[in-house]
């Protein structure tokens, strides 16, 4: 199964879409630390109808983040397609690295998603809340086995205690993203 055939979300509300997302489930990624508990992503529209993307995540204690700018991969097309830049390293960002964001899946009242990438390498079940109803969650599970996840790959995402609002709390400078490369 390819890209081509995926089903993805059309006339994503973009301001709906906006705001606090809380990572309920993903599959791994060298992107992220192993150890990352309440992780979770915000995002903002610009003026530009672009979006501004605050990933968070916290190991130890301390937050590691990483910024980035994420706009529809085609402007004229009514899918949820979109593309998401990072600049790597997050403590030097110099190199950009843009990878495929594609929503498969929002409720009607925009407070679960399912997200995914064509290569089926990726995939995020992400909520408003930083808890999910089994039901809704096994829903969401078997929407992405339908598009040809391997969902024995997902893994659950800890929210033991849920971070602070704001962003004072202690960083990790991060390396959270040179230990992620080598698996830790």
């Amino acid at each position: 199964m390819d890209g081509a055939t995926m089903k993805v979300v059309r006339n994503l509300d973009l301001e709906r879409y906006m705001g606090r997302w809380y990572e309920i489930a993903c599959f791994p990624s060298r992107f992220q630390p192993k150890g990352g508990a309440n992780t979770r992503a915000t995002y903002t529209l610009c003026p530009d109808g672009t979006v501004k993307v605050l990933n968070e995540t916290w190991t130890d204690g301390r937050r590691g983040h990483i910024e980035g700018t994420a706009y529809r991969a085609d402007p004229a097309a009514d899918e949820a397609k979109l593309k998401v830049k990072f600049y790597v390293p997050p403590f030097l960002p110099v190199f950009p690295v843009v990878g495929d964001y594609w929503v498969l899946h929002v409720d009607e009242g925009y407070q679960y998603a399912l997200v995914g990438q064509p290569s089926r390498n990726y995939l995020w079940i992400l909520c408003r809340q930083a808890q999910m109803d089994e039901g809704v969650y096994n829903e969401l599970v078997e929407r992405a086995k339908e598009e040809g996840y391997d969902v024995s790959k997902l893994r659950r995402t800890a929210h033991p205690d849920p971070p602070p609002e704001s962003q004072e709390t202690p960083r990790d400078g991060g390396l959270w993203w040179i230990k992620s490369l080598f698996g830790k």
